[in-house]
Order: structure tokens, then sequence, then C-alpha cells
């Protein structure tokens, strides 16, 4: 699973730059031809992750309910984010993912309930859902290589 983990900080870093390189109202902008925007894509990401490894497991997530909300599958951006919300993204890019190795390492996930993705994906327990989650956070940065080109 290193190696999982190592991809998973990879693309946070990825993930950091849109934050670092563009403004809040380029990480706003839904253009024309899209759903979402940069924002809701970073915020899904982190929420996807603990929704796969961690509610799937039936063990507390590190982001609120409120969080979920706004960011799970099915939602779209409804408003401008805030700086107080970024920063808020920001800090959960590496701790969600230092806290689910630490987890792993210490044999916290004892269950999974069994879960397909839209994509065909069948995850049967938490590293399952760690593997995969690598995938899903690829195919939402490719959404996000999309996006900038109109931002």
């Amino acid at each position: 699973m290193q190696r999982t983990f190592y991809v998973t900080r990879t693309s946070r870093k990825v993930l950091e730059q849109y934050l670092d390189n563009y403004s809040l109202e380029q990480l706003n902008k839904v253009p024309l031809g899209f759903n979402n925007n940069l924002i809701w894509n970073i915020g899904h990401i982190v929420v996807v992750q603990q929704m796969l490894v961690y509610h799937l497991s039936d063990l507390p997530m590190m982001v609120s309910d409120n969080m979920v909300e706004k960011y799970k599958k099915g939602t779209r951006p409804e408003s401008d984010v805030t700086q107080a919300e970024v920063d808020a993204i920001r800090a959960l890019l590496y701790a969600p993912i230092d806290k689910t190795e630490d987890d792993l390492e210490n044999g916290m996930f004892k269950t999974y309930r069994a879960f397909t993705s839209m994509s065909g994906f069948t995850m049967a327990s938490a590293e399952d859902a760690m593997e995969f989650n690598n995938y899903h956070e690829a195919m939402h940065t490719g959404i996000m290589m999309g996006i900038r080109k109109f931002i």
C-alpha cells in the first residue's frame, strides 16, 4: 500500500498547485459546457476519499456533514466559495491521507460495506477503496485540466 499512498500524495500536490496558482474568482468559475469548477472538484475529491474509505468502513470521517452535502456525488456548485472555504479544503488535502495510512497500519479497518462505482469498479475492502481513490482523483484532475483552459 505504500505505493498507493505515494500516488495519492502526489495527486494532492497537483491539486495544491491549483489552489496556489488560481485566484478565488478562477477557482469558482464554471465555464460554459461544464457542470462544476476547480474548487468543487477539489472538495469533491476530498469528500469522496473519506466516504469511500471511512464511511463505508463505518468509521468517523474527517469531513463535516455540511461538506459532504456540498461536494458528494451528484452535487454541483450552488454558490461561490469563500477564501475561508478554500483554506478549509486546502487543510484537508494531506491530513486525511496521513490518518488513513496510520489507521491502516493500526488495523482500524475491520469491516467494509462493498460498493461498486459508476465506472464498474467493485470495492470489497478499505484497501480496495484506497486504490480506487487514485483512479477517481485522476479522473477529476483530468476534468480540472479541461476547466483551466476556459478560465
